[in-house]
């Protein structure tokens, strides 16, 4: 197969991370993410498509979905379907080393700040669990204590440590396969971080293959991809140019949405706000309570005018949530439409949230408990070889034909 080689539009030349936006303007850093400031005052959602001419990024379109499923024989995640994912660089060309069956690994993380995760920390690793699945490719998890300890001054270093594990649990819960895994916590695997500007290269290391000689020995022109969310592309902006000067193949990303917080789909949820999120340690009295109390609603102030006027799906947050959880696009395009002519109201799709999301944290709970600190010591086994290669597409089984027939390769640049 042939690629057209062209310039990736738009990156920052430098890499360097945006300045912080003017009052009224939204906000996306690694380190503070808020929606912009209309004009009477109103607190607006993110603008993902002005995020992507920011960032210099690419749209994730049909054509691309449409590639992917014919090559993998999958159907897109439904975080791809309804653009939970959205954004990305290069994931063209990490198709294209699928198709030829050259291999690659994903890389994903977290920075453990305390010691249970919350629902939006869990959107990554699933998406990053079904990656691993229809790929077969291995994966890293990098867990940066040593950034928490570094930029949260009330963690202590014993703290952010035990953070590391007990959110390497519950990344294991998510049913990642050991013989292709590898978590590592930057205090124990990289070692002593110098300080704050420092990290920026220790986060940028695990996207070349050599910081993973267990895996790819001393190769270094395996490249990966990168599920993350959109406010983590700085980073790896900076990353994509080092890479090229040090003659190693620039990381691919694919970017997601921000799981909004309870109050509503101006901000992300935050652990350090609990009345934002849903933990993955919630009871299901808890998760009721959150969504009823404090779950934003995009219907009318009275049952009466609900009828009449309809409610909006697009600002509520229980009807978000589902777009994460609800598998069945015809079902949640049905919740839609209804909400919007008034015949669904607001306390019967909170319900349907509260169900699944009830199911949903009760099944990761029940798998948590399964995860000893035996089974935690394998994944974290440095030592431990995991085979580099990939599942080649040609002993998979043929996908079922697409209605728009079979997209065309990438044009994207070549590393």
């Amino acid at each position: 197969m042939s690629s057209v080689a062209i310039t990736e539009v738009n990156e920052t030349p430098s890499g360097a991370i945006p300045p912080k936006a003017t009052t009224g303007e939204q906000v996306v850093t690694p380190w503070d993410v808020q929606g912009g400031v209309a004009e009477d005052g109103k607190q607006l959602g993110i603008d993902y498509d002005k995020l992507i001419v920011q960032f210099g990024t690419r749209a994730i379109d049909a054509e691309l979905l449409q590639r992917f499923e014919r090559l993998t024989g999958h159907k897109p995640h439904v975080l791809l379907r309804r653009g939970m994912f959205f954004s990305h660089r290069e994931l063209g060309r990490i198709l294209d080393r699928y198709e030829a069956g050259k291999p690659f690994f994903l890389y994903t993380g977290r920075g453990p700040s305390s010691d249970s995760m919350h629902l939006g920390h869990m959107i990554p690793f699933m998406f990053t669990k079904w990656l691993q699945d229809v790929f077969d490719v291995p994966l890293v998890v990098q867990l940066t204590d040593d950034e928490k300890y570094l930029f949260k001054h009330e963690l202590k270093l014993d703290q952010v440590q035990q953070f590391a594990r007990k959110n390497a649990r519950d990344i294991i819960a998510c049913g990642f396969n050991l013989d292709r895994t590898f978590i590592f916590s930057n205090l124990a695997y990289v070692g002593d971080n110098v300080g704050k500007l420092h990290f920026v290269a220790i986060q940028a290391a695990p996207s070349f293959s050599n910081s993973f000689p267990q895996i790819f020995g001393s190769k270094s022109d395996i490249p990966c991809l990168i599920p993350c969310a959109i406010d983590q592309d700085p980073y790896f902006r900076l990353t994509r140019d080092t890479a090229t000067k040090l003659k190693y193949p620039k990381p691919a990303l694919i970017h997601s949405k921000f799981f909004p917080a309870l109050q509503g789909p101006q901000t992300k949820m935050s652990a350090s706000d609990a009345n934002s999120a849903i933990y993955m340690t919630d009871t299901a009295g808890q998760i009721k309570n959150k969504i009823n109390k404090h779950g934003f609603s995009g219907g009318q102030e009275t049952e009466e005018e609900h009828r009449k006027l309809g409610g909006n799906p697009d600002v509520d947050v229980s009807y978000q949530y589902l777009g994460f959880l609800e598998e069945d696009d015809a079902e949640y395009e049905k919740i839609a439409k209804e909400y919007r002519a008034g015949t669904l109201l607001t306390g019967q799709l909170k319900a349907l949230c509260i169900k699944k999301l009830q199911e949903f944290v009760k099944t990761f709970q029940d798998n948590k408990a399964k995860v000893t600190d035996e089974v935690i010591d394998k994944f974290m086994d440095s030592t431990r070889k995991i085979d580099p290669t990939i599942g080649h597409p040609a002993q998979k089984s043929p996908p079922e034909p697409t209605a728009a027939g079979a997209a065309p390769a990438s044009a994207e640049a070549a590393a």
